[in-house]
């Protein structure tokens, strides 16, 4: 049920209780943004059509009902097979759970949950509707100090198909009125009786009805007393323990007339004057006049008119007799006297006292001798709660006493599994060989494991939290993946497994996104190079994602990269598209400029640097190398519509001269001529085999000096870019 919407409005949150018929859940209403509880219907009834028609129609009659003091009741619907009740949620704790941990209350605080729950039966019963179920478990106590009483007309619903359930209507067996009890109809009185055990569980912490079975309590209710609330806690001031008193009177007559009436009481119950009030006295304890009862013998003083007969009956005997005398002579005068015969012994009085006395001494030693010789001895009951079960069946058989089976076993928080949490007739003697009951945990109740896998973490952390799970046993591993950051990709323990959420630890691997890189560098970069350096990073580079266009950059140059800049962080296995240069454009001219250049003074060496910048950069090497004669050089230069180009030369590290190549000029450039410091010698031609490449033109610098010439080269000597 978590995560569904019932109805197409209520989203299930998560379950918060439930009983013999119902799972109770927290939803939350969709249409009106506020919390909801959701009572669902057991599976076990939903083929019962007496018991669903039923159960709507109380549901309805419940829902008319409007008290702060009671439950709402929103909607009632269903979806499939899945009938529901929408009430109000409320946060806090059920009555029973504050009695277990901190019973017993200060009566102020008592009286004042008992008189909330009043009020609400004097509207519920104004509304002809009766509860039939109060207990601390369908009271509900809000952060806010509010009482809410619910479950309001459900008990009415039960059938003889709900009758051995569990926790349903036997469970609340220690609540039932006498009238409940025997199965006859029960009024608002039953109410009544059952809020006085309510008063009397909040105000000593105990039922006044215990006993080993269901049916031993309700023999209780209808045949036993209980001990008296202030026996137990005698701080207890009298007038509450008044108002207890009535209320649980097995006679309905003789508790209060109406729920109006016992709110009334429970008002005034603790006023100064009220508190030493003296104990309430009542006639009878039942008005069944057919039950068996000691009835007092009836004394002399009591009976004048057996006395008055007494006396005249010597009288009558005297006339009696004188009628029978007169007879007798008549008879005497006409017949012979007969003669009188004696009575036999056993008509007798006195031999027949003799003889019951002797048959009644007989039977006695009779029974006493058969007694005797039946006569069990006694033994104690060991005491084994918190026992491991085999030592405790041990211990008790070994005792002489026998084990009642079957063995209750049951959920329990507390009590580990396996082990004994209860037991029957603890700390008393019982006859060798009598059976006693023991109660075995079966550990905390187990959850099944939902399937959190696609689910974002908080939704999920939430749901275990309700469930009891401790947020310090929830922990997440951050892993990368194509799922949005938060996404829950794996789970442990996996759907479907019993797990107890007091201990359980829970492990969840969350997606934390796409795995980020660094985008690189590319520009400048050559297009293999740019493909190996992609790759490298996870990143995706195809054929159709490369943009060639004319440049004056060399062709093969990365000359631009998108849709990221170096130092981004892209998801890994992102596609990238980068743009490269295919050559030089149409319009670019490429220009040989030849200059003849003598060393310094004829006969020495001198070191000759070339540098020259056009449309493909700024301050480009040519290269260097070193002659002792007058040779020629042949420069290539690129130039553009708006770009000229400039050629310097050094000599020695001094810059001798700079020559201009212009885009506009039709014919190659003339030759330039760069003389030494003496008349220099003939002109020698540059051998054009053999020689070293100058350096590539594309690498700039500043600095005159940054680079080494080849010894040797010819005019048209050119790095193969610009050829």
């Amino acid at each position: 049920m978590i995560g569904h919407e019932l109805g197409g409005r209520y989203e299930i949150i998560t379950r918060i209780g439930g009983g013999g018929m119902a799972l109770v859940y927290k939803a939350h209403d969709l249409l009106l943004n506020r919390k909801v509880a959701v009572k669902v219907l057991r599976q076990q009834f939903v083929h019962d059509e007496e018991f669903i028609r039923r159960f709507r129609r109380e549901a309805q009659s419940a829902a008319s009902l409007s008290h702060p003091n009671v439950v709402s009741i929103y909607d009632v619907g269903q979806e499939d097979e899945v009938h529901y009740i929408v009430m109000e949620y409320v946060e806090g704790s059920n009555l029973n759970e504050i009695i277990q941990e901190r019973a017993p209350l200060q009566p102020d605080e008592a009286i004042h949950i008992a008189a909330q729950i009043c009020d609400a039966l004097v509207n519920a019963h104004q509304n002809q509707i009766i509860h039939r179920d109060i207990k601390p478990h369908n009271i509900l106590i809000g952060n806010n100090g509010r009482v809410k009483v619910t479950d309001f007309g459900i008990a009415r619903a039960v059938t003889a198909s709900t009758i051995t359930q569990t926790g349903s209507v036997v469970g609340s067996v220690h609540y039932f009125s006498p009238e409940h009890a025997k199965g006859t109809s029960t009024g608002e009185k039953s109410d009544l009786y059952s809020l006085g055990i309510v008063m009397y569980q909040m105000l000593t912490g105990k039922l006044p009805f215990q006993g080993e079975s269901p049916i031993s309590v309700a023999l209780k209710h209808l045949q036993e007393s209980f001990v008296e609330p202030r026996a137990i806690n005698p701080l207890i001031p009298q007038s509450v323990e008044n108002v207890i008193l009535r209320a649980m009177r097995k006679n309905p007559n003789e508790r209060y007339a109406s729920a109006s009436a016992m709110l009334k009481d429970l008002e005034t119950s603790l006023q100064a004057q009220r508190l030493h009030e003296p104990k309430a006295t009542f006639f009878s304890e039942s008005d069944d006049l057919d039950e068996t009862r000691v009835m007092p013998a009836i004394r002399p003083a009591a009976a004048p008119e057996a006395r008055t007969a007494a006396e005249e009956r010597p009288a009558s005997r005297e006339r009696a007799s004188a009628q029978q005398a007169a007879s007798n002579t008549q008879t005497i005068e006409w017949e012979d006297e007969k003669p009188k015969r004696p009575k036999p012994w056993w008509k007798r009085p006195m031999p027949m006292i003799i003889v019951t006395l002797v048959v009644i001494a007989g039977l006695y030693f009779a029974v006493k001798a058969v007694s005797n010789s039946l006569d069990v001895p006694e033994v104690s009951v060991p005491y084994v709660v918190n026992m491991e079960e085999a030592e405790a069946v041990r211990t008790i058989e070994e005792a002489g006493l026998l084990i009642e089976q079957p063995i209750v076993r049951e959920f329990s928080d507390k009590v580990e599994n396996g082990f004994v949490y209860e037991q029957s007739k603890a700390n008393m003697k019982v006859k060798k060989g009598a059976s006693i009951r023991i109660y075995v945990s079966k550990g905390a109740e187990l959850a099944g494991m939902e399937d959190y896998t696609g689910r974002q973490l908080t939704a999920a952390m939430e749901e275990l939290e309700a469930l009891g799970v401790a947020k310090a046993r929830i922990s997440n591993e951050p892993q990368f993946s194509d799922e949005d950051p938060g996404t829950i990709l794996s789970q442990t323990p996996a759907s479907g497994e019993s797990f107890d959420p007091k201990t359980v630890t829970i492990r969840f691997t969350v997606s934390k996104g796409k795995e980020t890189v660094e985008m690189p560098d590319l520009i400048g970069k050559k297009e293999a190079e740019a493909k190996v350096l992609l790759s490298q990073q996870g990143l995706k580079l195809s054929e159709d994602n490369i943009v060639r266009e004319p440049s004056y950059e060399p062709e093969g140059t990365v000359l631009g990269q998108f849709p990221y800049e170096k130092g981004e962080q892209v998801g890994k296995g992102a596609e990238v598209s980068i743009t490269v240069s295919s050559g030089l454009p149409s319009d670019a001219v490429q220009r040989k400029q030849p200059i003849v250049i003598s060393p310094a003074q004829a006969g020495h060496s001198s070191e000759i640097r070339i540098v020259y910048s056009d449309a493909t950069g700024e301050n480009i090497e040519w290269g260097k190398r070193k002659i002792k004669d007058t040779q020629r050089f042949s420069i290539n230069v690129i130039v553009a519509p708006n770009k000229d180009a400039t050629i310097m030369v050094f000599r020695d590290g001094q810059l001798v001269d700079s020559f201009p190549v212009t885009y506009d000029s039709g014919n190659e450039p003339s030759e330039q001529t760069v003389p030494g410091k003496e008349e220099p010698p003939p002109v020698v031609d540059q051998p054009t085999q053999g020689e070293v490449q100058p350096t590539d033109p594309k690498t700039t610098g500043t600095d005159p000096n940054t680079n080494t010439a080849p010894d040797t080269g010819s005019e048209d000597n050119q790095p193969d870019a610009q050829q």
